[in-house]
């Protein structure tokens, strides 16, 4: 594996760095925001909406509940460290790489705005909102882990978690729709009290939960997120840890009162979210890198917040979001130790580190509060993560039981491994100095995770809240300690004795990691991703070769697609009563001998050999539809039509007049050597591709025209409109007024147009 962009040169660079005000301040910013959000939820949040699209039913809907101030604190506070962190590190690691300071304008901007829209995607109430803040993170994400953008792996790495995230992101857009066509509104709070079981309501609760486990990297879509590491570590401990893929599990928290309408969907999420477990613990076993196997873990991590969603009902709805909290401060935390070693080291990989303990012990003893937190040990919050999550499993049956054991022995076993390795044993790389910003953040975080530990109301109003919201009913969360058999004690130290073994036998666990890693390689989702990525790279060659070959190739590549479609959609769709006949009146005696006229005009203009026939032909097809306009009471457009037909008729001609004549000496030498090879061929493709074209065009104007929609038009408008603006003809008053800015627009492209093509005229280089 190729070293990590985190390693560079260990040490101080020899000159003093300049002081980093810009992340200072995106920090200020954020502390800030975790005030407010604080304030907010402490005052009992509260709500705004502001028409966005009234004519459906759109609305700029932001509701401040328990659901959005656990993910906006969790977005903010973290950020506030994350942030502080990160300009000691960002500051080190632009040195190392010898690039400029300036380069941090590069960086905070996507981080505010990441945070920014983290709290927007929490409070959002639309389904439509949620979709476009569950973008604006992809984005933000994209440009954060491309910000090495000269290392080829961040930028394959920004790529692959762009395409996973934003593709799937369209199964959430899909899914609105489905029920917006069944219930008219994109709502939240609406489409919960209106929606049923149903077809509708389980294709487009599955089409959500798609984009929500692709988000969070859940199997099997979850390998962007290990490739993510290229990224800075305060990318990694921020987006990586507590907010990017917490997006996903957020959605899935604001959506669960749908789901619950679709049993086959949240059992699907169940299994997917136990998979997820599964894989990540086992991968994080054997991983070498120090951010390999905390990204893993985060895999693993947020599959058990997927399985509580999967189990549903109050306990679990409750214990999911405890679990995202206690999860966010030490996973954070755990990433800025391996940030800090790597820094102090210059190395990332645990087989090249060791004994950091005697040499850092603060850090480590933070590390090892972090640590102790994930594993789910006692006096840390993250006990009670575990013991919410034994109870919630342990009520859903046996199976879940002995699969929550499973998965918490496999968190034990690999955080263990990972602060062993890296604290204890012989030193490998004798550390440097390094800030001393890039250390306390750390241990903020520990004592966060201490504090929560040994009074866990801090986080357990703050989770029964949330909790609430999911459930759409409330939630009581009584977390402690209580020393008897209960079945969340007993499955504690199932899970601590299990997770010691395999930390102790490093054989084992190291075989087996090795094992599983060699059968993901093999058959896994990367393999699938890395071939169908190649395929569409060299599909897309392919029909671009062709496209770009003439241009009848290119109009085809428009036309040809457009007919497949509509023919898709003619067989999908029921037509019975779609098309209609209706009877010949007075004028269309008239008006039909003009269309056939337009008819074999056209022909005639497809047919034509000689330029100037062409171009009368083509005049033919314009003046004829000029007389259609006028035969159907519209003079006005007739006479606009007659002018600007009459006008590109002579503009035609003039340039024909210009281009060589037929009997030229280049002409001449193609017409001796014969037919060009392949015409005919090519003449029966494009008759085969204007034909579809066409019938594709006939048949939709046909069925528009046959069962026209029954919503107002906006003719009535403009037309009532129209004396306001100071005008007695609609289509003036239109181009003018209504859309003046579209046409001093449109007449400044002609513009640009006309003086390139005289420009080239005069040199002499269109021909």
């Amino acid at each position: 594996m190729a070293k990590s962009p985190d390693a560079g040169a260990p040490g101080e660079p020899s000159r003093r760095l300049p002081a980093d005000w810009l992340g200072w301040s995106s920090a200020a910013f954020a502390l800030v925001g975790f005030g407010v959000c604080w304030a907010g939820w402490r005052s009992g949040g509260g709500s705004a909406s502001l028409p966005w699209v009234p004519s459906l039913d759109m609305h700029l809907h932001f509701t401040y509940d328990g659901l959005a101030a656990l993910y906006s604190m969790l977005a903010c506070g973290i950020g506030a460290l994350v942030f502080a962190y990160g300009t000691g590190y960002l500051s080190l690691h632009l040195a190392h790489q010898h690039r400029p300071a300036r380069q941090r304008w590069r960086f905070w901007p996507w981080m505010v705005l990441f945070a920014v829209s983290m709290v927007g995607l929490a409070t959002a109430q639309d389904l439509v909102l949620l979709f476009v803040f569950f973008d604006v993170t992809a984005i933000c994400s994209y440009f954060l882990i491309a910000f090495d953008k000269d290392e080829a792996p961040a930028r394959r790495a920004a790529l692959m978690a762009l395409l996973i995230t934003v593709a799937s992101a369209v199964a959430l857009l899909i899914g609105a729709l489905l029920l917006y066509a069944r219930y008219h509104t994109f709502s939240l709070p609406v489409l919960i009290e209106r929606v049923e079981s149903g077809p509708t309501t389980t294709a487009a609760a599955a089409l959500i939960a798609v984009a929500a486990l692709a988000k969070s990297a859940q199997v099997p879509l979850h390998f962007w997120l290990p490739k993510a590491m290229a990224a800075p570590t305060p990318v990694s401990a921020y987006l990586h840890s507590a907010a990017m893929v917490a997006a996903g599990v957020l959605v899935l928290g604001r959506v669960h009162p749908l789901l619950m309408h679709s049993r086959p969907v949240l059992t699907a999420v169940l299994v997917v979210g136990a998979a997820s477990v599964v894989v990540g613990g086992i991968s994080a076993l054997g991983q070498d890198v120090l951010k390999q196997v905390l990204a893993y873990s985060t895999i693993s991590q947020y599959g058990y917040v997927v399985m509580l969603y999967g189990i549903g009902g109050r306990l679990a709805a409750g214990a999911a979001a405890f679990y995202v909290l206690a999860h966010g401060v030490a996973k954070s935390a755990l990433f800025m130790t391996a940030g800090a070693a790597t820094m102090a080291t210059g190395e990332d990989r645990l087989s090249r580190l060791g004994g950091l303990g005697r040499r850092r012990p603060a850090l480590a003893v933070a590390a090892a509060l972090a640590a102790a937190n994930l594993a789910g040990l006692p006096l840390t919050v993250g006990f009670f993560k575990d013991e919410l999550y034994f109870e919630a499993a342990a009520g859903a049956g046996r199976l879940l039981t002995v699969g929550a054991v499973l998965a918490a022995a496999l968190t034990l076993a690999y955080i263990g491994r990972f602060w062993v390795l890296l604290f204890l044993g012989p030193t490998r790389t004798e550390p440097h100095r390094i800030p001393r910003v890039l250390t306390w953040p750390v241990m903020v975080l520990a004592g966060i995770g201490v504090a929560g530990g040994l009074v866990p109301q801090l986080f357990s109003r703050l989770a029964a809240d949330a909790g609430s919201v999911t459930n759409a009913s409330p939630v009581s969360l009584t977390p402690g300690y209580h020393f008897d058999a209960r079945a969340g004690n007993l499955m504690a130290l199932c899970a601590w004795t299990l997770g010691a073994v395999l930390l102790a036998l490093p054989r084992v666990r190291d075989g087996l990691s090795r094992a599983w890693t060699r059968v993901g390689g093999r058959f896994g989702p990367l393999r699938i991703y890395t071939r169908s990525l190649r395929a569409l790279s060299r599909l897309s060659a392919a029909i671009h070769d062709r496209e770009v070959r003439d241009l009848r190739s290119s109009v085809a590549a428009v036309l040809v697609p457009a007919g497949l479609l509509t023919g898709v959609v003619f067989v999908l769709t029921p037509i019975r009563g779609a098309y209609s006949i209706g009877s010949i009146g007075d004028v269309d005696w008239l008006i039909l001998p003009l269309l056939g006229l337009v008819i074999i005009a056209t022909l005639a203009v497809a047919r034509a050999s000689a330029r100037v026939g062409m171009v009368l032909a083509l005049s033919v097809v314009g003046f004829g539809l000029a007389a259609v306009y006028a035969l159907f009471g519209a003079p006005d457009i007739a006479l606009v039509a007659v002018v600007v037909e009459t006008m590109i008729t002579l503009v035609f001609i003039g340039a024909l007049a210009r281009l060589p004549r037929p009997g030229a000496a280049g002409e001449l030498e193609v017409r001796a050597g014969g037919p060009e090879p392949g015409a005919p061929r090519r003449h029966q493709r494009n008759l085969a591709a204007g034909g579809l074209a066409g019938l594709a065009a006939f048949v939709s104007v046909w069925g528009f025209l046959s069962a026209p929609s029954a919503a107002p038009s906006v003719s009535e408008e403009y037309l009532r409109r129209t004396p306001s603006a100071h005008g007695l003809d609609a289509v003036t008053v239109i181009i003018t007024d209504f859309r003046g800015l579209d046409t001093l627009a449109e007449i400044t492209v002609l513009l640009v147009a006309v003086v390139g093509v005289a420009a080239l005229l005069r040199k002499g280089k269109l021909w």
